[in-house]
């Protein structure tokens, strides 16, 4: 199963690398395909005042010198089409944010490199238009097949990270994951699904807590990877705290996950 995991945001190099040497232990697992995780630019905090992280040339340089040093595969955000061919020169697989998954421009310039894109779902999307968005990558890449194996041979994926219950909340239906696996191989990611928009006046709430429920769901449900925003200590992180998952509780929720797998 593929692995995507690591901290919300580059908060600063030491930072990055003490958390890269701990997660080393999936990177040996044979039973897992594992990308390092951590974006350069929160481009969509809620507050003007929140931490973004250290841009473009200082995160790259950084996610660089982590993929050199411990060997892993990298995977980082987009936000804007220019960004992507400078992005692709360093990480493994491009990921669309979920508040730009019908961003033509940004998908079309993903498809044309020849990294992996992985697709999350808007909060606002139904699911099954997620196929549409999946086309605009495969048609870019020259095959006008959508379908689970097109789109695993061309490396597109789709990533479930809940939907919008009314205000200020995030649930998950299980069903999605079903109806996107038609699509394209699918990522759970069961921290942002435990969000809470806007809870904490003006930044993102949550409740770490659901995460292995919500992560043992999807296992049994059957997904292709996970995805987890860990870090040393999510009360301190600069982004994302609520929601992430300590890294001390990681291996035991994966071990976890790889059983029912096996069921």
């Amino acid at each position: 199963m593929k692995l995507l995991a690591g901290p919300c945001v580059i908060e600063s190099e030491e930072n990055i690398f003490k958390i890269a040497k701990a997660l080393e232990i999936y990177q040996n697992d044979k039973t897992i395909d594992f990308y390092f995780k951590s974006s350069f630019d929160k481009a969509n905090r809620t507050s003007l005042n929140s931490f973004r992280g250290l841009g473009i040339e200082e995160g790259l340089r950084i996610l660089e010198k982590v993929k050199n040093d411990f060997g892993y595969k990298v995977v980082t955000d987009v936000h804007e089409s220019h960004q992507v061919p400078i992005v692709a020169e360093v990480v493994d697989m491009l990921q669309i944010p979920a508040f730009l998954c019908r961003q033509t421009d940004l998908l079309v310039a993903c498809a044309k490199t020849t990294k992996e894109v992985n697709i999350k779902k808007g909060q606002f999307i139904n699911p099954p238009d997620m196929k549409y968005s999946v086309a605009k990558v495969l048609k870019t890449r020259g095959c006008d097949e959508v379908s689970y194996e097109a789109s695993k041979k061309h490396g597109v994926y789709l990533c479930e990270r809940g939907s919008s219950f009314g205000y200020g909340n995030i649930v998950v239906d299980m069903r999605s994951l079903v109806i996107m696996r038609e699509f394209a191989p699918t990522i759970f990611d069961a921290t942002h699904s435990v969000q809470a928009p806007g809870a904490l006046g003006g930044k993102t709430g949550g409740d770490r807590t659901m995460v292995p429920y919500l992560a043992s769901a999807a296992a049994a449900v059957g997904v292709d990877g996970f995805f987890f925003e860990t870090h040393f200590d999510p009360s301190i992180a600069l982004s994302d705290g609520p929601n992430m998952i300590k890294l001390d509780e990681l291996e035991a929720l994966i071990n976890k996950i790889k059983k029912i797998r096996e069921i």
